[in-house]
């Protein structure tokens, strides 16, 4: 029997619901929101960005998929292409958002040109084929109101333009500011956190600190101000130019950081090339040894494993606590066109939690897809000594994915994990290979193992007792 599942998320817009059958996705649209999708659907704008995988493919169905009354009647019906892996804006680095932002305002001013306009600009509405946005909100497109403005102009600032200023000019982590507000940055906290100094900077005075000003007055104002600004005149020339004049900003924006912690990590002399030609191995035969679907590489760095699992597996999803070696690892990927790898930046002690209305409308990353294959390599250290987790729980939790495992135990002669160790007191008596053996075997049948260079690191590839 077919699984139907409901997405909660779109419990926000009045005009359609999306519906996940299996692993397919549907989309059931209003009477309006189905006049939209067929100006649309007709327009050269779907045709050139559904075929440069910009534009999620859409078709409309001639029929529910679905007898299930919990699909509900609606007036007309869409099939998506499925995204690989979802992921969210405060999982992405700095060039991941900007490109999803430049990803947005191009499909304004090509929708402008046809007639249409994009209602809203959430960031949420971007998601990623490997290092490629794509853009899934086809509800998003309605037809133009030359008499209204820029709709979506506050929000595309509070999630894309703010959190882009304020990497680039402050740096200050965008992540931890989006995750903890849904509708992103506000004006007012965006101009909080500028200087006077920064009010010289490209963007900054007319984009926030006057609309932080602006939106001050507008709280306690009892003026129809939509209504003002039709009697006013707008009309589409006057959109194209402010869109076109944030494009350019958006364009202009970089963030230079030093280097941090770990974004120069495999240059380190902790391996040599045996060790290393070794491990690259030990890996690719664990990868390759069956169909891999999805695989997760946990603290991925650089991306050397995820690479090697890529030429393997449909999927790889590379994660890592340090954003500058995410972001540098996105735009190698990026150059070469990889389409079957997404990085994210995510802390594992503090991974993204489900948010919104009724925790629904954004999820774990355990709910939007558990991975055939974990690759831990070089992180059982970090996490159990850097973070305070304990072995076991943490060997319990990879358990729970109920995929199989790749990783690494460092034993506490290695000299990385010495320097851990350096400025804390060794309270860690459960990190222990010895230990850390048992805890897997009591999840997972141990295939092979390899040990490495001066016997301090040890490989292990499990698959999950089932």
């Amino acid at each position: 029997m077919s699984e139907l599942r409901i997405e909660s998320g779109s419990f926000r817009d009045r005009h359609g619901r999306i519906f996940y059958i299996d692993d397919r996705v549907y989309r059931g649209l209003s009477e309006k929101a189905l006049d939209d999708w067929r100006a649309l659907a007709n327009t050269r704008l779907f045709a050139h960005h559904v075929q440069h995988g910009s534009l999620i493919g859409t078709r409309e169905l001639d029929q529910a998929p679905s007898t299930d009354r919990s699909v509900g009647e609606w007036a007309g019906m869409l099939g998506h292409d499925p995204v690989p892996f979802i992921t969210y804006p405060y999982e992405w680095s700095f060039q991941m958002l900007k490109d999803a932002a430049l990803l947005q305002l191009t499909l304004i001013l090509d929708a402008l040109d046809e007639g249409l306009m994009l209602k809203d600009a959430s960031s949420f509405n971007v998601q990623w084929r490997g290092s490629s946005p794509v853009f899934i909100d086809i509800t998003s497109f309605e037809k133009l109101d030359e008499r209204s403005p820029w709709g979506g102009y506050r929000q595309f600032c509070q999630l894309f333009l703010f959190p882009l200023m304020i990497q680039a000019f402050k740096n200050i982590d965008f992540h931890v500011l989006l995750r903890g507000d849904l509708e992103g940055i506000s004006s007012e906290l965006a101009a909080n956190l500028m200087s006077f100094r920064d009010y010289l900077r490209p963007g900054v005075l007319p984009h926030i600190v006057m609309q932080a000003k602006l939106q001050s007055r507008l709280a306690t104002s009892q003026k129809d101000i939509k209504g003002d600004l039709k009697q006013a005149g707008f009309n589409k020339a006057l959109i194209q130019s402010n869109v076109k004049r944030i494009k350019r900003l958006v364009e202009k924006l970089e963030w230079a950081p030093s280097e941090s912690q770990w974004s120069g990590y495999i240059h380190l002399d902790h391996y040599s090339s045996a060790a290393t030609n070794a491990k690259q191995a030990f890996v690719k035969r664990a990868v390759s040894s069956r169909h891999r679907r999805l695989v997760w590489d946990l603290g991925c760095n650089t991306g050397v494993y995820s690479r090697i699992a890529g030429e393997h597996a449909e999927y790889v999803i590379a994660m890592d606590a340090d954003h500058l070696a995410v972001d540098r690892f996105y735009t190698q990927l990026k150059s070469e066109i990889i389409s079957n790898i997404t990085p994210i930046v995510n802390n594992l002690a503090d991974s993204s939690p489900s948010l919104g209305w009724r925790n629904r409308e954004r999820k774990t990353l355990e709910q939007r897809g558990t991975p055939d294959l974990i690759l831990c390599l070089a992180l059982v250290h970090h996490v159990v000594i850097g973070a305070n987790i304990p072995l076991d729980e943490f060997i319990e939790w990879l358990s729970e994915l109920d995929g199989d495992l790749v990783i690494e135990f460092v034993d506490k002669q290695d000299k990385m994990v010495q320097a851990l160790l350096r400025n804390k007191d060794d309270v860690y008596t459960d990190y222990r290979r010895k230990h850390f053996e048992d805890c897997l075997a009591r999840y997972y049948a141990i295939r092979a193992e390899e040990t490495l260079e001066n016997e301090a690191r040890f490989l292990y590839y499990a698959e999950r007792r089932r």
